[in-house]
């Protein structure tokens, strides 16, 4: 079963990384594309620019609604189906974040929802 992991994008990348995705939408600050350790950018299977937005103008008021939103999102994204389907052969998938927050952000709701689709 594929170990899906999450981690700051900022943080130095580790041989146990494995395939290392970044999953924003915007490209990170500070960070030159040819400076970044990474296998694939997964713009696709982030939240929509709306959703986004409407989240970062008060996190920690709208964290819970941003979850269920996300999540359905998620549910209806074929971009999400072809993303496990690429991915699958990996043993570990890291998602890279910039959030400056560890656990209001959405690569934490992303990583359970594809643990939890693969252990379908």
């Amino acid at each position: 079963m594929i170990q899906i992991k999450i981690k700051r994008v900022y943080d130095d990348p580790e041989p146990g990384d494995g395939y290392r995705v970044l999953v924003d939408r915007l490209w990170p600050r500070g960070i030159k594309k040819a400076c970044l350790s990474y296998d694939e950018w997964a713009k696709e299977i982030t939240p929509s620019p709306g959703l986004r937005t409407w989240f970062h103008d008060d996190i920690s008021r709208h964290w819970e609604e941003f979850t269920s939103m996300y999540k359905e999102e998620l549910e209806h994204s074929q971009a999400v189906k072809d993303f496990l389907s690429r991915t699958g052969t990996y043993p570990v998938v890291t998602l890279l974040y910039a959030s400056k927050d560890p656990v209001h952000n959405h690569a934490r709701i992303l990583q359970n929802y594809l643990e939890t689709q693969l252990k379908k």
